[in-house]
């Protein structure tokens, strides 16, 4: 079986795409979007556009890990004593990035975030990057660096839709760089209620030593209005593209 092996190291509607966290790497932050749409065998842009994305979204969950290791380190010190003011601020401010409330012990916080701050699978995030993108050449990739269709409800935080109906505010969130949108979207499967579903499946799939990102995408029917369909088109575009995107990531219990 063909697996990413991690070591340590939208046709949609989108549910809170605000939220980004703070620190992004200023290495690989600014690398351009590709002109995806000049490319006319459609093999080559599969294959251009996944060997651009995938060393950000490697880059993007390698971060998560520090982060989770922190976490685990933490976790086993409280066991006997408390943690330094040091190690608090740094749990408080990732409870603050990942919707943690942090009134709670910080036991409780570490509980919980243990369960938001995990990896995606790589497949899973291809196949979205493609589909609500179209493969990087959808008008809000090119001119937003917006790769998910994340929302925003600021005026003049991103781009206007042309479809938008009357009276609505959204408007589809530009990006600094495509690394950007990259971080805001794991940050939203990490944090936000509608996918707690998807992150205790995860959860489970830990112990098991391997995540299906086919099996994860059954749970983001909240991300797009089109729901268990665009769930489907999600798993048959990872099965078609299999070759390319290995659904099956082998993590450490």
């Amino acid at each position: 079986m063909n697996k990413f092996l991690l070591i340590g190291l939208f046709s949609s509607l989108i549910i809170a795409c605000d939220h980004t966290p703070k620190k992004t790497s200023p290495i690989i932050s600014y690398a351009p979007l590709p002109a995806f749409e000049e490319f006319t065998d459609v093999n080559q842009k599969k294959q251009q556009f996944t060997q651009y994305i995938l060393p950000l979204i490697k880059a993007s969950n390698q971060q998560i890990l520090k982060q989770r290791n922190q976490l685990v380190s933490f976790n086993s010190k409280i066991a006997n004593s408390k943690l330094s003011k040091k190690q608090h601020k740094i749990l408080v401010e990732l409870a603050e990035d990942y919707r943690v409330d942090t009134t709670l012990g910080d036991k409780q916080i570490i509980t919980e975030l243990l369960t938001k701050i995990d990896v995606v699978p790589p497949a899973l995030v291809l196949a979205q990057a493609a589909n609500e993108s179209a493969w990087g050449t959808s008008r809000f990739a090119k001119e937003g660096n917006n790769l998910f269709g994340q929302w925003c409800y600021q005026k003049g935080c991103g781009l206007v839709p042309l479809s938008r109906v009357d009276g609505a505010n959204h408007e589809v969130r530009k990006f600094d760089s495509v690394y950007q949108s990259v971080n805001a979207y794991m940050n939203n499967l990490n944090s936000h209620p509608a996918y707690q579903a998807l992150r205790e499946h995860r959860q489970i799939a830990r112990t098991r030593g391997e995540i299906d990102a086919i099996e994860l995408a059954s749970f983001l029917t909240s991300y797009s209005e089109r729901g268990e369909a665009y769930v489907h088109e999600l798993q048959q575009m990872m099965r078609s593209n299999r070759s390319l995107w290995p659904s099956h990531l082998s993590v450490s219990s």
